[in-house]
Parts: structure tokens; sequence; C-alpha cells
């Protein structure tokens, strides 16, 4: 029997959110699309295009890491909001350096060095550093999602 749409879904059988090894499953449901693009294709992007997939890779992830405990949708925003704040994307990044591979810190390079414009409440350094860890995102979600679930986990995201 399906249960209604008010009822509480018995959870016991279900591994514990916290582990996030989910992540990477849903991460991995897009691979018929990244397999499209080739390596080749991969290193023609642009940084500023690789940027613009990372930003929305990372969103979702908040999204999906405040998912549960159930919460109101504002309680959820305000999470999220809160980690993808380029102040937020710059910590992270700095506390990832000591974990990347050689490439990885060449596209964060690129990723710094595309960085154009930025809002005005920002310094550049930080608006460069957001933007060279949305770049490194995108990249790794279309060339390594394991490694990109390697160093989300990593990022040690606030549960409030």
């Amino acid at each position: 029997m399906k249960p209604q749409e008010d009822e509480p879904v018995d959870s016991q059988d279900e591994p514990p959110i916290s582990d996030l090894s989910w992540v990477q499953s849903c991460l991995a449901n897009a691979a018929q699309l990244r397999q499209e693009i080739s390596p080749t294709q991969v290193r023609q992007i642009s940084p500023a295009a690789l940027a613009y997939l990372g930003d929305a890779i990372y969103e979702l992830y908040a999204r999906m890491f405040y998912l549960l405990p159930l919460q109101r949708l504002e309680a959820y925003h305000r999470l999220v909001v809160a980690q993808v704040r380029a102040e937020t994307q710059a910590l992270h990044l700095r506390s990832l350096i000591p974990h990347l591979r050689e490439a990885e810190l060449e596209i964060v390079r690129r990723g710094r060095n595309a960085s154009t414009g930025r809002p005005k409440r920002l310094a550049p350094e930080i608006y460069q550093q957001a933007t060279s860890l949305e770049t490194l995102i995108g990249y790794l979600y279309l060339t390594d999602v394991a490694r990109l679930t390697e160093l989300l986990e990593k990022l040690h995201l606030e549960q409030d």
C-alpha cells in the first residue's frame, strides 16, 4: 500500500542521510549526458562556462545536503543561501587547496583568471576564489564525479 502524501514514510530501512553517499548516485544519474562530452571538448569549455555549470552543481549539492531533516522552505533557503554566498565559497576553496591535485590547481587558476566583473560589495579576490571553486566543481562534474564527491564531502557544510 502506497503511503498518502500526508503520512510519514518509515525510513528505518534507509541508510543515514549523514553518509551523503547518495550524492554520488544522484550526480551519477547524469552520466549519460556527461559521456557525450569528450575530454577534448571539456578542455575547450571556457572557465566561465565551467563556473556556470559548477554554480548549479554546488547549489544542488547544498540543497540536497540540507533536505533532511525536514524543515520549512524558509529554513532551507536560509541554509542554502549561506553556503552559496561568494564569501563561503571562497572559504571552501581555501579549505580544499591542500587536497587538490596539480591538474585541479590548474583549473582553479584558470577559473580565478577568468573571473570578470563582480558585485560591488565584494573584494575582487573573494569573487575570484568563489568563481574558481565553481569552475573546479563544473570541471570535475564533467570529468570525475567520484573525485567531485570526495572533495564536496570535505567541505563541512554547517548544519545551522
